[in-house]
């Protein structure tokens, strides 16, 4: 089972924005096999492309979209995953989780969290909640959602925060209060937060930036200087 071969384990997200040099296709691919190499025992990756392209290397691949550049205002906005044609491209793509917002702001198509996760569901795949806070994670498992997901914590106006370190407070509260696994996503930077999740019950810690975005890991060094 999925969830079975990713529990207690490092998921890694590989991702790139269409101006960033490792976009390009054999960049991505060469990421993917580095991270694998290197232990990950899943993929979140965005976009069609990735997403069959992840599932070449045989790990549990969580699948979601994403504008190819972001709104100003997407704080306020739902942007990951928006609606049902993404999901049913993700779906005929091959993707094994499908990510999506699950806050309970308004879909630009008119869709709601309810007719997503069934979607999924009819599909035969996984429905992965991205929230940003306790209520969000509450309302998405009483709907149905396999997986609730701490990614969105700290980047809604509902969430914000200085803080550059993981919700563990909401990862903690969220693996007391359900049964459904929970995974912890956001601001992970070391081996130490890693650890710490999974004592704290998390079923999976989703890595992203501090692995695969080099600008970013380059940025903390030099704006230290």
């Amino acid at each position: 089972m999925i969830l079975e071969k990713l529990k207690g384990k490092i998921i890694v997200s590989s991702q790139a924005m269409p101006e960033e040099p490792f976009y390009e296709e054999k960049c991505m691919l060469a990421m993917m096999q580095s991270v694998i190499n290197g232990g990950a025992a899943g993929l979140r990756v965005a976009g069609v492309r990735d997403v069959i392209n992840a599932r070449t290397f045989n790990v549990p691949t969580i699948g979601l979209t994403k504008p190819d550049k972001l709104p100003e205002n997407w704080k306020s906005v739902v942007y990951i995953t928006p609606g049902i044609k993404q999901v049913k491209e993700l779906i005929e793509a091959g993707a094994d989780i499908i990510a999506f917002d699950g806050t309970s702001r308004p879909r630009p198509d008119g869709s709601d969290l309810k007719q997503i996760i069934e979607l999924i569901h009819f599909a035969g795949r996984l429905a992965m909640a991205d929230i940003s806070t306790y209520e969000e994670g509450l309302n998405c498992a009483e709907l149905g959602a396999d997986i609730i997901s701490t990614t969105l914590a700290g980047y809604t106006e509902e969430s914000l925060t200085d803080s550059e370190s993981p919700n563990f407070e909401l990862l903690k509260k969220l693996v007391d209060s359900m049964s459904k696994p929970v995974f912890l996503e956001g601001r992970v930077w070391n081996p130490q937060e890693v650890k710490k999740a999974f004592e704290l019950g998390a079923h999976s810690v989703v890595i992203g930036s501090a692995i695969t975005r080099p600008h970013l890991i380059t940025k903390r060094f030099t704006e230290g200087l």
